[in-house]
């Protein structure tokens, strides 16, 4: 007998681990003190007090530029600024994202108005499930340096890249192997097993997990419909209008897709 859709939600959230996205925003979501365990661990800040915490945060962006949703958006008790991604694939792990990543945070976080200098300081941060830079290092801290005297530049940038299969006795191996169990029992931060026992053995946080995984599956056709409809426009030259015409696109949803495109 085939499997319900519901069946087949239960046996994949048994193998979702933190470092899958899907499972990641769910574990984050109103969890500041789950997401201040990760950034002092991460960042070596152990006096960090993050003060707030947003998953799936859609960032303003400007007029015809490249919108992003960040995983894991916070801020501290110094008004710094924290973006913590997940990229599984080495292709979304690619430098010039990360860049990209911390420029929407600087047009974020300064208003008309304001003198440069108030720009908060950025951490931008990607967690790789493989190691990235192939090093064996933890942990990879990108930094600006002013090259003719050897100094770093001091501009308030910070880039991350977190190994994923980086293991060890420290705190950073200890919680990327958290973030690749399956298992809450084989968690070491209890912080971490206490929210994934809830996502995955509590009825309501199994109920809330069944939703994202439908979320994220309506996302997928939203985005293969985006990218069916930018190719429309490339290839045949065609307007927006005209594409989403071709793609049988509703007119309620056009201006849904409009605004993404």
């Amino acid at each position: 007998m085939a499997l319900t859709k519901q069946q087949k939600d239960l046996q994949r959230l048994k193998q979702l681990r933190p470092i899958d996205d899907d499972f990641m925003r769910c574990l984050f979501k109103d969890n500041i003190p789950l997401a201040e365990l990760v950034l002092r661990i991460i960042t070596g800040k152990q006096d960090l007090i993050i003060t707030d915490c947003e998953t799936q945060k859609d960032m303003k962006r400007l007029t015809g530029a490249r919108s992003i949703c960040l995983d894991a958006y916070g801020m501290d008790s110094d008004r710094k600024k924290y973006d913590l991604e997940i990229q599984r694939a080495d292709k979304g792990a690619d430098p010039h994202r990360a860049r990209y990543h911390s420029s929407v945070l600087d047009i974020e976080n300064l208003h008309s108005g304001q003198e440069f200098k108030e720009l908060p300081d950025t951490y931008t941060i990607f967690i790789t499930e493989k190691d990235f830079f192939g090093m064996g290092k933890p942990i990879y801290p990108i930094e600006r340096m002013n090259l003719a005297v050897g100094n770093f530049f001091e501009d308030g940038e910070h880039i991350l890249y977190v190994n994923g299969e980086y293991r060890g006795e420290s705190d950073i191996g200890r919680l990327m192997h958290d973030f690749n169990c399956t298992r809450a029992d084989d968690m070491n931060f209890e912080l971490m097993a206490e929210r994934t026992r809830y996502l995955k053995e509590n009825p309501k946080g199994v109920s809330e997990m069944c939703k994202v995984m439908e979320d994220m599956r309506n996302e997928t056709t939203e985005n293969v419909l985006l990218q069916s409809i930018r190719n429309l426009m490339e290839s045949m030259k065609w307007s927006a209008d005209q594409a989403m015409d071709a793609l049988k696109i509703s007119e309620a949803d056009k201006t849904k897709y409009v605004n993404k495109l």
